[in-house]
């Protein structure tokens, strides 16, 4: 049975890193996926930030787990030489980190073309990423979110078969559900191969992201199958239950949340307690 090691998005808890670290520590958790600092995203620091960023958290004995970067969350239309330099930039905030993994997506598509007539440029695009990726020794990992090319399961895989293993899958359980997919048996039977980590998000078919466990994106049953294959793995807890003001353009979806908090620390708080509620009960 493998172990399960907790990670955070703790920009969901405050942008202060400090903040973020002493709440990591404080739920106990080891690990942390850097999305913003501050008002700065991760991918667009210095590397004098970078290095100031890892002496504050090897003070707090908190480890990056993976990147949280927007890389392949531009339109295939968009300018990617500058998006490869941005790449480059995120690689080397890294390998200054420690952190071996990075998230990524795969593009959003112009409205008046399908899926299968923008795949080449899908491809030769994450196929140069990858290229890129390969120099700074970083693993991609690809999140399935709306919109993009790979949005659902059979997207997912066709990304991840084509590339052979080189590039890694993040599952994200609720993206599916919001996508209308089912995270569990269908999208994580097909995906299991490739997955390096969840990211662990709950949520409901009509577009509400919920506490885990409250929704139906099957994070028990995941977790559950997961563990039962032996080795350790990571889950990043991207509760997004105040911070994410953008889902709804995401999703094409209105919708009053059945659960409220007053704010985004005591939502981060909850979401930590359940997801731990979870891992202990499997």
């Amino acid at each position: 049975m493998g172990r399960i090691i907790f990670s955070a998005f703790s920009d969901e808890y405050s942008r202060d890193v400090c903040r973020q670290t002493e709440a990591l520590r404080t739920l106990g958790f080891t690990h942390m996926e850097p999305r913003f600092i501050g008002e700065k995203n991760i991918a667009d620091l210095t590397e004098e930030e970078a290095r100031e960023l890892r002496r504050v958290l090897d003070e707090a004995g908190i480890s990056v787990s993976a990147i949280g970067s927007p890389i392949g969350k531009i339109s295939i239309e968009d300018d990617f030489e500058a998006h490869l330099a941005l790449a480059e930039r995120t690689f080397r905030t890294a390998n200054i980190l420690g952190a071996k993994n990075i998230r990524m997506f795969s593009f959003y598509f112009p409205k008046d073309m399908t899926r299968e007539q923008c795949r080449d440029a899908v491809i030769e695009r994450i196929g140069a990423l990858l290229d890129l990726a390969d120099r700074y020794g970083v693993t991609l990992c690809h999140e399935n979110e709306a919109k993009i090319y790979g949005e659902t399961p059979e997207y997912c895989l066709d990304l991840l078969r084509h590339f052979g293993g080189r590039l890694r899958c993040v599952f994200d359980m609720g993206n599916f559900v919001l996508d209308g997919c089912e995270p569990y048996p269908h999208a994580y039977e097909l995906l299991s191969d490739y997955i390096e980590y969840f990211h662990i998000k709950d949520s409901l078919p009509e577009g509400a992201i919920v506490p885990p466990g409250l929704g139906k994106a099957s994070i028990r049953e995941i977790l559950a199958a997961h563990k039962a294959r032996g080795g350790d793995f990571i889950i990043t807890l991207e509760p997004h239950l105040q911070l994410f003001s953008g889902l709804n353009a995401l999703t094409d979806s209105r919708f009053e949340n059945p659960y409220k908090f007053e704010t985004q620390e005591e939502a981060f708080i909850e979401a930590a307690r359940l997801i731990k509620d979870i891992v202990n009960s499997i």
